[in-house]
């Protein structure tokens, strides 16, 4: 299975086509997904001892199993926080592959490494924090996120009182699930400022007022979001890091989702503060327009997250020899193994230039805009709230939480549109409404009106 035979040369020309012909659609089938049983009943069985040959499995997968997904990429997929990668960073994650480079020491992956860190530079100077300033490429925001929280309770933990202490991290409650899921995982305790709205100094001091000594004590970190993920909404980053600093605490931002607006002119005002944060979580896989998975953790003090993360290991020890000195991305995040995540950010950025991608990222924001005007216009439906980055919630008048449910299983079942429900902290109620999410360039001010028009 390692020759170099005419099967491999026939397989390599049907996925290259393939690829061609993915990456040059700007609208590709919207496919759904089926049920296990479903999908093996067309399929069969796949997996045999003497193989079913490249052929057949390129084939099951070409007309079967890949219209069993769904794009993120469709510019009328509006759910979640959908992506866009350039077809410059999706032809250099072929190459990343091919190129078979181990991304987690300098010794074994130099040049790979160089060239994410050149992309790592410039993700440092978009948020303004100061000299020294750097950061890794991860598999996403869950693990910088808990790369993140990792260095500051084991920073925490240098003070020998802190020891046998379980820490405490504050966050909001629209913070993404990541961070609660996060300090599960490394069993900390999680309390959240009761609002879904804006994050500011005054309810963060108000909570940590609240706690007993007991518990400030055990506080070590404080998480913000730039950008959540359900609305958009920017905290109050300017004075929740003033609060941070006259409390001696941690202050992490995630920026997973909104952080690609910090190459926004017209919203970077917003992120005032940001350059203060101890970490950011930014993913380039959102906003930043590279292929699944990469994401990235920046630290003001990178000494900090090595201290936490350096591995150790008999077998690792050539990695610290001098013969091998340079930046070894496995000693700031909780990964060992990587492959090189940043290399499609760096190559488009290389091709493309930063004011293509400032005017990638205010397409965004500008069809935020443009679908609030057009709600604002059409009797069927109003605004929960203003759009924020490229969010906007938004409802329809008189409809249940069953009928949001079936217009968006219609509309996918139709093969026209990937819109969910949301809900929304409605008083002391939670309310169902409608969501969009834009990403993508190639979304319309049409996709907008139609996608509105099935709601009428």
């Amino acid at each position: 299975m390692h020759n170099i035979d005419i099967e491999l040369v026939e397989m390599t020309l049907d996925v290259m086509k393939y690829v061609i012909n993915r990456i040059t659609k700007t609208s590709p089938e919207l496919g759904q997904p089926k049920k296990e049983e479903e999908l093996k009943a067309l399929v069969g069985e796949t997996i045999t001892s003497e193989g079913i040959g490249g052929e057949k499995a390129f084939q099951l997968f070409r007309d079967v199993l890949v219209k069993a997904t769904v794009p993120i990429d469709h510019p009328r997929h509006l759910a979640f926080v959908p992506a866009s990668p350039t077809r410059a960073a999706i032809m250099f994650d072929l190459v990343t592959s091919a190129s078979s480079i181990h991304g987690a020491y300098w010794m074994e992956g130099a040049g790979g490494i160089f060239c994410e860190n050149e992309a790592m530079h410039w993700l440092v100077s978009l948020t303004g924090m100061p000299e020294g300033s750097f950061g890794v490429f991860t598999s996403g925001g869950t693990a910088a996120n808990l790369s993140a929280m990792v260095a500051a309770r084991e920073n925490w933990r240098q003070d020998p009182i802190n020891n046998d202490r379980k820490g405490i991290i504050i966050a909001s409650v629209g913070a993404h699930s990541s961070v609660k899921a996060m300090a599960k995982v490394m069993d900390a305790e999680i309390l959240l400022v009761p609002s879904e709205e804006r994050m500011d100094a005054g309810d963060l001091n108000g909570l940590f007022q609240q706690l007993t000594k007991e518990k400030q004590e055990r506080v070590f970190a404080v998480v913000a979001t730039a950008g959540t993920t359900n609305a958009g909404i920017i905290d109050d980053l300017d004075g929740i890091a003033d609060f941070c600093e006259n409390q001696n605490l941690w202050f992490h931002v995630d920026g997973a989702y909104g952080g690609g607006a910090l190459l926004a002119d017209s919203v970077r005002h917003l992120f005032k503060g940001i350059e203060k944060a101890d970490s950011i979580t930014i993913d380039p896989h959102k906003w930043l327009f590279s292929p699944y998975d990469c994401g990235a953790i920046l630290y003001k003090n990178p000494e900090i997250a090595k201290a936490a993360h350096s591995q150790e290991g008999s077998y690792l020890e050539i990695f610290k020899d001098e013969g091998a000195h340079g930046f070894n991305p496995s000693d700031y995040q909780i990964q060992l193994t990587r492959r090189l995540r940043g290399l499609p950010l760096w190559f488009s950025l290389a091709m493309h230039g930063v004011e293509k991608y400032k005017w990638a990222v205010e397409c965004g924001i500008t069809l935020a805009n443009t679908a609030g005007a057009f709600i604002t216009k059409d009797e069927h439906v109003e605004l929960v709230r203003e759009p924020s980055l490229s969010c906007v919630l938004f409802r329809r008048k008189g409809w249940t939480p069953d009928d949001y449910r079936n217009w968006t299983y219609e509309n996918h079942r139709k093969g026209f549109a990937l819109v969910t429900p949301t809900k929304w902290k409605n008083g002391d109620e939670f309310e169902t409404v409608a969501r969009f999410c834009f990403i993508n360039p190639d979304t319309t001010e049409k996709d907008i009106l139609d996608i509105l028009a099935t709601m009428h």
